[in-house]
């Protein structure tokens, strides 16, 4: 069964992957929450993303496997094909990095960002009945000490006790929670990416072994510029992913149709059948790669609106935990809130943003990392240990249980945030023994 009501009204802004699991969460935990969100429908849109065992281990616990059973069927699997690693010039396979073995509790899943996301908005919406008002835009967030709140485009006012901003990069409440407008600034690389169906690639000689072979991974890294392939429920599917230097002026806008010709371009001394799959792309999209600088805070100044996700923390692709890490967010908030009670909403957000910092701003260096060590790679390293080129899949990333963390560090720094009450001798600290209550599906 659920927890008890906590009283503690959350409205979280935004209906992407962190946005839906804060309100699952919130929802496991005892709060009454709702999402607003300001696209007017859902739409399966996008192309690949990775969620990491450490996410995996979240969607585990929703509908007790239920929710896992849903997604793992649109999801790669590579169990047997692994992950190979091509020189970008010769196609020669470096090295053939084999997949862990699976993990019932905590699976790696990763398959098409529109179908994976309608699963989860199914779940939240449907199953859990937590309510999601769609075109819903968000012009302006407040708060005072008491509550905090949105302000929608036909000017209606949503007031709560808690909000939670997780629409984006160019969140809204980014200015109100630092005290200035932070512009994005080009991270000095961009994706070409792309999703379509095989039919062309299975009528190639050249390309049709990705497609008869059940699911495969295939990178191609080359200076400054890596080419990742997949194809995807058994081949039907493939998709697409190449970055590379780029330094184009983001200020109005990340993202655009791509030109296949300048994908071409910039692969045009490769191996030839990276050439032959781009060939075969019906449309494809430019993203640019923005950067911000690190955060000083995520907690507005009176500690009831937080940043969540990409709006607190964006990552690059090369780390594959944007969605996760905006995920352990959501994880996070929504036990220190529980944990903290009504009366300390603002002891509650500063303690998860302590909980989650450090970590998070680990885990997004590892994106540089990832894409520095493709990028510049020294082959004659790689020819005496192949592994050196492998995708880094760390424990300390992997391996993390995000609700047993968060619980195991709340007590300890909670009782520096939490405020006097009663007579100004007393702190309200909420011991484990009596308002852990029992978080299941």
């Amino acid at each position: 069964m659920y927890t008890s009501n906590s009283g503690i009204k959350v409205i979280v802004v935004g209906a992407g992957f962190g946005g839906l699991t804060a309100a699952i969460e919130c929802h496991r935990q005892g709060h009454n929450v709702e999402i607003y969100e300001s696209f007017p429908e859902l739409k399966v849109l996008g192309d690949i993303i990775s969620f990491g065992s450490n996410a995996g281990r979240i969607f585990h616990r929703w509908g007790n496997g239920d929710v896992v059973a849903r997604l793992r069927p649109m999801c790669i699997d590579i169990q047997n094909y692994g992950f190979r690693i091509h020189k970008w010039d010769t196609g020669e396979v470096v090295y053939h990095q084999k997949r862990e073995p699976p993990s019932a509790d905590a699976p790696v899943l990763n398959g098409h960002r529109g179908e994976l996301h309608e699963v989860i908005f199914n779940y939240a919406r449907d199953d859990l009945g937590i309510p999601i008002h769609l075109g819903q835009r968000v012009l302006e967030y407040f708060e005072d000490e008491d509550s905090a709140g949105i302000v929608l485009k036909d000017g209606q006012k949503i007031v709560g006790d808690v909000v939670i901003a997780a629409d984006g990069v160019r969140s809204k409440a980014r200015e109100l929670v630092l005290g200035y407008v932070d512009k994005p600034k080009s991270s000095g690389y961009a994706v070409w990416r792309a999703w379509f169906s095989n039919k062309d690639m299975i009528a190639d000689p050249q390309t049709k072994e990705f497609c008869e072979n059940g699911d495969t991974f295939n990178g191609w890294i080359g200076p400054d510029v890596h080419f990742l392939f997949s194809t995807i429920k058994g081949g039907k599917d493939c998709c697409w992913v190449l970055t590379h230097k780029d330094d184009h002026d983001i200020d109005e806008s990340w993202s655009f149709p791509g030109k296949i010709e300048e994908v071409l371009e910039v692969l045009k001394d490769w191996d030839p059948v990276c050439k032959a799959i781009v060939e075969k792309t019906p449309a494809l999209v430019d993203w640019k790669l923005v950067y911000r600088d690190p955060l000083p805070t995520w907690i507005s100044s009176k500690g009831r609106i937080s940043l969540l996700g990409d709006s607190a923390h964006p990552f690059l692709p090369t780390s594959a935990q944007g969605a996760t890490q905006a995920m352990e967010d959501g994880v996070s908030i929504a036990i220190c809130l529980k944990r903290a009670g009504k009366g300390q909403v603002p002891a509650a957000l500063k303690t998860h943003q302590e909980v989650r910092y450090d970590r998070v701003r680990a885990v997004q260096k590892t994106g540089e990392s990832t894409r520095d060590l493709w990028h510049k790679t020294n082959w004659s390293e790689v020819k005496e240990n192949p592994k050196s080129i492998g995708f880094p899949r760390e424990d300390w990333i992997h391996q993390f249980d995000c609700e047993k963390n968060t619980e195991d560090m709340f007590e300890g720094i909670f009782k520096s945030y939490a405020e006097p009450v009663g007579n100004g001798s007393e702190t309200s600290l909420l011991s484990a023994e009596t308002s852990r209550a029992a978080a299941v599906p």
